[in-house]
């Protein structure tokens, strides 16, 4: 990729070149802010991790703009694509299936590079999973420390909970359905049976958040098998409380 200085690229067209970063709803359809429809409704093109997913959102605020993928296995090959159009002065949004791109996603990869070809970036700023499970936890938020997905491999996992375990931080974790079962497991190993928060489809008809200890929740959804999407809570400074 041939990079450009700010002074070639950023004042193409008066400011007309930028890359949005737009949040979006985390579940419900509702949590989209004016200022995000408003630039969905106004760029050139919509870059997405899943266009199915995000044309859902799309066709529920009458949004015609055409859509491009931008996910974790197509990144590389994608980014001089968009840096291409952005430099010839198209705008482009850029969007993940929930939230705000670049956290858990490979947003960030964009970014850096419309930083290095000095392409001005504008964050349409939204809702998180991570802060909304935060906000409804209990659990002390003036300090904490957000570690996104674990790896799947169990041995690593529990080495990087074991480099956790004097943090005075809340700690935040992103987990699957399918492997919230060995997550727990081995927070419970690992941590002493800490108080866990749970929280899972936040803003869905489903929402639900659990305050328990670990094997108490392992207990719950052993009997109840773990769907959609989950945040993983715990303040092991203060016992969870």
């Amino acid at each position: 990729m041939r990079r450009g200085s700010a002074a070639q690229f950023g004042q193409i067209g008066h400011g007309r070149i930028v890359l949005y970063i737009v949040s979006t709803p985390i579940g419900n359809l509702k949590d989209i802010t004016l200022r995000a429809i408003e630039t969905l409704k106004s760029v050139d093109m919509i870059a997405a991790e899943d266009t199915r997913h995000t044309k859902i959102l799309l066709d529920a605020y009458d949004i015609q703009k055409p859509l491009s993928s931008f996910f974790e296995h197509n990144e590389i090959k994608k980014i001089d694509h968009f840096i291409g159009l952005l430099k010839m002065g198209r705008k482009i949004a850029l969007v993940t299936d929930a939230g705000t791109p670049g956290i858990s996603d490979p947003g960030f990869t964009m970014v850096r590079a419309a930083q290095e070809n000095g392409i001005p970036i504008t964050v349409i700023p939204g809702v998180s999973a991570c802060i909304t499970a935060l906000t409804a936890s209990g659990l002390p938020t003036h300090r904490f420390l957000f570690e996104g997905f674990l790896t799947p491999k169990s041995g690593s996992r529990q080495n990087r909970l074991k480099a956790l375990k004097d943090q005075e931080a809340t700690l935040i974790f992103y987990e699957s359905s399918h492997r919230l079962l060995k997550t727990l497991k081995d927070m419970q190993e690992v941590w002493d049976d800490p108080v866990i928060v749970v929280a899972r489809e936040l803003t869905k008809k489903f929402e639900e958040v659990r305050k328990d200890k670990t094997s108490g929740l392992l207990a719950h959804f052993t009997q109840h098998t773990p769907k959609g999407e989950f945040v993983l809570l715990a303040n092991l400074a203060t016992g969870g409380e």
